[in-house]
């Protein structure tokens, strides 16, 4: 498994382009906050699912739901989905993430 990498200063930066680079999917999309990093993969070979882009800030989120305002680049926790206009995230703290583990220890 080869791990390409793409840092962000800050959450709001890493927000700023998931939001962006992911227009055609949901406004709703998971990430990682995991071991003091919030965290995306993007497979860049989803055929073979050997080639991954990690888009990360050192950041801790708690698990829930963010709502995004690209506007003015900021963004709250909330308790439910509610606006067509904004970007959402729901971030998860798993366990354990094998791929993530790799990622970590390669920077």
């Amino acid at each position: 498994m080869h791990i390409e990498y793409e840092e962000f200063d800050t959450t709001e930066d890493f927000f700023m382009y998931m939001a962006s680079a992911a227009p055609p999917m949901k406004n709703t999309m998971p990430i990682n906050s995991y071991k003091g990093y919030v965290m995306s993969f993007i497979p860049l070979s989803p055929s073979t699912g050997e080639t991954y882009l990690m888009l990360y800030a050192k950041a801790i989120l708690e698990p829930g739901i963010y709502e995004f305002d690209v506007a003015s680049k900021s963004y709250k926790k909330v308790v439910s989905i509610e606006r067509a206009d904004k970007v959402y995230f729901i971030s998860v703290t798993p366990k354990r993430n094998t791929i993530a583990d790799i990622a970590i220890e390669n920077l």
